[in-house]
């Protein structure tokens, strides 16, 4: 059964004065585009403006860490510093252990970087076993199952900069 989406309480905070940042990765189109728009779309129904959503991109999943984090300290030495990033990227199971590996490193590095940046650090990665799966969580598969999550990454994104962030 899915869960959609974390509930009303999200809907409290005013993001209206936060700098969100989006880094995804290019693999998966299709399914990182959706994810990212209900991110941006989220983070814009809680007042965060457009020109405060900063969206960069690196090749693939497992650039996400090294990325997120020169793409944090590259706006924070432009002087436009963020109040929380949202790395998106979806994997999906193949016949191989790369899968395992990339998940695994990728998940850890991402939680691991909170601490090294202070920064929140949402985690918007997808880890399905098939493209289906992929596409239920992107809300975009045929018989719509399940919801964007990128609408919860977007919101979350928005509560941990309101209650965690720098300026917090």
């Amino acid at each position: 059964m899915a869960v959609k989406g974390l509930g009303k309480i999200d809907q409290q905070y005013d993001g209206s004065k936060l700098r969100i940042g989006i880094i995804h990765a290019r693999w998966n189109r299709s399914v990182i585009d959706a994810l990212v728009t209900g991110a941006i779309e989220r983070m814009k129904s809680l007042g965060v403006l457009e020109e405060n959503i900063i969206v960069e991109t690196v090749p693939g999943s497992y650039e996400l860490p090294y990325g997120t984090k020169r793409f944090v300290e590259k706006q924070k030495k432009m002087g436009q510093p963020l109040d929380a990033v949202i790395p998106i990227g979806v994997l999906i199971k193949g016949s191989t252990m790369h899968f395992e590996y990339i998940s695994d490193s990728v998940t850890h590095a991402l939680m691991n970087l909170q601490d090294k940046i202070h920064l929140p650090v949402i985690f918007g990665l997808l880890t399905c076993m098939t493209e289906e799966q992929a596409l239920a969580r992107a809300g975009i598969d045929a018989n719509h199952t399940m919801h964007n999550h990128g609408e919860d990454w977007g919101a979350c994104a928005v509560e941990m900069a309101v209650k965690f962030g720098p300026d917090a």
